[in-house]
């Protein structure tokens, strides 16, 4: 068996076409399709359905991409062994804005000390475009603000549950107020991340269920924007304790004593089950696990 031919046709699993797989690999085409066709004829199963110019793995092809990641990474395992050569390769982490700043100023640089030669890039996405670029190869690793989630496909790698609060200016009426009911502050003007993504949807979710909506004056991503003007201004907003901590420790913000809803947010590493992971991502994987995973 050409290892050349199962190399590609895990690509073509991994992206869902063999255009894509053929301008990733450098290979044209034609040169893709003649390896399959190979694999499949050694094999002696069909491994794709290719109808209305859509590719998908048929049971066989299935099956067989687990033995094809198996193969693979014992071959890398194997030329690692025989160099001590430094740690290198890239690696693509999609998160939400404040994940990605918090990734950044927490840990960036200890990591990039220890693991000099391998090159991190960040993207930002909401939940559905990350789990999109999962499915499509195009990311190695997301990190959600989300509720749980759970996934066949997924391996979650690291996960922990966050706390949440409703956050205020200290200088807010509501500061110092004990047992707050969410309809005592419904109707504030809120500054709360977009419509439709990870907690903010989950919040907007648990509000229905109380027959309550929140209208926010401002829409935004960016926290450090939100805690600003919450602590500028007299806004509310709802945001994850590890993006408001310091702000809160230090006088600024502060917690309202919210009492009647609850929301779990769970902060997760996932990469999908059949992406191969080089050395590089295993270093990414267990660095994290090692650290705090919010603060």
């Amino acid at each position: 068996m050409e290892l050349r031919n199962l190399i590609t046709f895990i690509h073509i699993a991994e992206l869902g076409s063999f255009t894509r797989a053929a301008e990733q690999l450098g290979y044209s085409q034609s040169t893709v399709s003649f390896q399959i066709k190979q694999l499949e004829e050694e094999l002696g199963c069909l491994l794709f359905e290719r109808i209305n110019h859509t590719v998908t793995l048929t049971e066989r092809g299935h099956e067989l991409v687990s033995y094809a990641h198996g193969i693979r990474a014992l071959i890398d395992e194997f030329k690692e062994s025989l160099t001590k050569e430094e740690l290198s390769g890239s690696i693509h982490i999609v998160t939400p804005d404040s994940i990605c700043d918090e990734m950044i100023t927490s840990h960036y640089i200890d990591f990039h000390k220890k693991y000099p030669s391998i090159s991190i890039r960040f993207t930002t996405g909401d939940s559905a475009l990350m789990l999109n670029m999962l499915d499509h190869n195009e990311a190695d690793f997301i990190i959600t603000l989300d509720s749980r989630l759970y996934n066949k496909d997924y391996v979650i790698a690291k996960e922990q549950l966050l706390s949440m609060h409703f956050v205020a200016s200290t200088n807010s009426r509501f500061a110092d107020m004990k047992k707050l009911s969410v309809k005592d502050i419904v109707n504030e003007p809120f500054i709360l991340t977009e419509y439709g993504q990870g907690y903010r949807r989950v919040l907007d979710r648990e509000l229905a269920k109380m027959s309550l909506e929140i209208t926010p004056v401002l829409e935004i991503g960016r926290t450090d924007i939100i805690t600003t003007m919450v602590a500028e201004n007299n806004m509310i907003s709802f945001l994850p304790d590890f993006v408001t901590k310091d702000l809160v420790d230090s006088g600024v913000l502060c917690y309202l004593d919210v009492r009647d809803i609850h929301v779990d947010i769970w902060k997760q590493l996932i990469y999908h089950k059949n992406k191969w992971i080089s050395k590089s991502m295993k270093t990414f994987i267990d660095y994290v696990k090692e650290q705090e995973f919010s603060n």
